[in-house]
């Protein structure tokens, strides 16, 4: 049985090793910062591979879960009926979220066939990306746009119906211009914008 002294000189001892290593340690032999360079693509994947997995996890384990059990539902006037935001209402607040941050990067949802007409391209090459998923799902359509003096980088990645809660609200919603989504069918997009520099 190790006893309280024995501790405490164990303890000292520690802290004596890892006080003179620190001082024999030269000092700032590491850049404060570091740069890492990485192709604007795999900058975009890394973004989306973190939006889809928290849409993914929201959607199944939160949503569809609880809507199941019956303890609460989703609904598009989430903050009226206090409910649960849409997974595609999560998406888009999450987004609106991170754009107030002024990180230079933002992300939302678009579609040829919006439910609410505010996510609909807003510049050609949005467009010309939804078109290109369509029959290219497995790949993102990427390109530079210009906003003013302001260039950036956008990825348009297909948003995939993987659920049956997306199909479902899709297909029945009184505003929805398209009402025969099956599993796996291009909904839209997702499209992550990075500012570049001049």
């Amino acid at each position: 049985m190790t006893s309280y002294k024995t501790m405490s000189l164990c303890s000292v001892a520690l802290g004596l090793a890892i006080g003179g290593a620190t001082a024999l340690w030269p000092a700032r032999t590491l850049p404060e910062t570091t740069a890492i360079n990485l192709p604007m693509d795999t900058v975009a994947d890394y973004i989306h591979a973190v939006i889809e997995a928290d849409r993914d996890l929201y959607t199944r384990d939160v949503v569809e879960r609880m809507q199941a059990k019956g303890v609460v539902v989703a609904s598009e006037n989430w903050e009226e009926m206090n409910t649960l935001p849409l997974p595609a209402q999560f998406l888009l607040e999450s987004g609106r979220h991170v754009g107030k941050k002024g990180l230079g990067f933002q992300y939302q949802l678009i579609s040829l066939w919006p439910i609410n007409k505010r996510n609909i391209p807003t510049n050609p090459l949005q467009s010309i990306g939804l078109g290109t998923i369509l029959t290219q799902p497995n790949r993102p359509y990427t390109g530079v746009t210009k906003v003013g003096n302001t260039r950036y980088y956008e990825a348009v990645y297909a948003d995939l119906a993987v659920t049956q809660a997306c199909i479902g609200c899709h297909n029945a919603h009184p505003d929805s211009p398209k009402r025969d989504f099956k599993i796996n069918d291009v909904m839209g997009a997702i499209v992550i914008s990075i500012q570049l520099g001049q």
